[in-house]
């Protein structure tokens, strides 16, 4: 994983207040330990031993865990412990009062969180202990931006007398990462509703579906849906990456339709999605928008999926 990753993570200044207003919270200076799961550089369990944790210990996988052990070397914090392993494949050196993992990803899920903060839960927390984050909730809308559409279908307009429609199709059954404002969204963004809600304290499949549906009140021509998240890190704090949240480096999800659909006033929108993510298969999404006229019968139903979208 290059550098600038990781760059990116400690220039988001709503993340790191976040996070760090969550670990103030919860730290007894002297008396609390932490182990920090995943911790890249090693960010989050250097601020923790500066708000006085009593033991920190920060686990990586990953080729920067070698950096992190630099890091806090030349941050002369000496209560920290570095351990290069998979937390999940470790023998937990002892349980720990705080458990802290930012594996989140655009799409909440696709660091595999839930599996982790799971075995965390189950293996490294003192009974009683905390989890940050405890909690993650994930929004969606219609998005009526057809631009949105147009960009990815521009394989209609390649000329020449070629066809470049498998594509196409390939491309439509992708999630593009996107910033987006009100104007892209149904009602302005009003229309924003709760797909998923997880609480991380309890056990949770990795599995997760859910179904939404909105009786639209004028016409609209809907293009795609927009997802997104927010994650209780502690009561009462809380990182969002919608489009109304405090920028950060994450944003919105947009998941195209196959074709834009034009829903009547006294029409029924219903979005169902759902998603898969485990260690050794990685992240899949599904998507279905399907229309109902006035008497509840369904006239449009687009189904995409996101493992059709890659080349073999």
């Amino acid at each position: 994983m290059r550098i600038e990753y990781h760059r990116t993570l400690l220039a988001d200044r709503v993340r790191n207040d976040a996070f760090h207003e969550a670990l103030r919270r919860v730290i007894v200076p002297g008396k609390t330990t932490v182990v920090d799961i995943g911790c890249g550089t090693g960010f989050l369990g250097f601020m923790a031993a500066k708000l006085g944790a009593k033991r920190v210990v920060l686990i990586e996988t990953a080729e920067i865990a070698a950096l992190a052990k630099t890091l806090a070397r030349a941050n002369k914090l000496r209560n920290i412990e570095v351990v290069p392993a998979h937390s999940t494949e470790l023998e937990p050196p002892e349980r720990f009062d705080v458990a802290v993992s930012e594996t989140l990803g655009n799409y909440a899920f696709e660091e595999n969180i839930i599996e982790t903060l799971s075995d965390a839960r189950d293996r490294y927390l003192e009974p009683g202990g905390v989890l940050i984050p405890g909690k993650v909730t994930q929004f969606i809308t219609p998005v009526v931006n057809g631009k949105l559409h147009d960009d990815l279908t521009t394989w209609d307009n390649v000329g020449f007398g070629l066809t470049f429609g498998a594509a196409r199709e390939m491309g439509l059954n992708n999630i593009y990462v996107r910033w987006l404002s009100g104007a892209d969204l149904l009602d302005g963004g009003a229309a924003v509703q709760t797909w998923d809600s997880v609480d991380l304290n309890r056990a949770t499949k990795t599995t997760r579906a859910g179904t939404v549906t909105w009786a639209l009140a004028k016409p609209a021509r809907i293009s795609g849906l927009a997802i997104w998240w927010s994650a209780e890190l502690v009561d009462g704090v809380v990182l969002g990456t919608g489009p109304f949240d405090p920028r950060t480096h994450w944003e919105q999800l947009y998941l195209p339709v196959a074709e834009p659909i034009d829903v009547k006033a006294g029409e029924t929108l219903t979005a169902r999605i759902r998603s898969t993510t485990s260690y050794g298969a990685g992240t899949n999404v599904t998507w279905t928008v399907a229309v109902a006229d006035a008497k509840g019968r369904e006239r449009i139903k687009h189904a995409q999926d996101l493992s059709k979208g890659f080349l073999p």
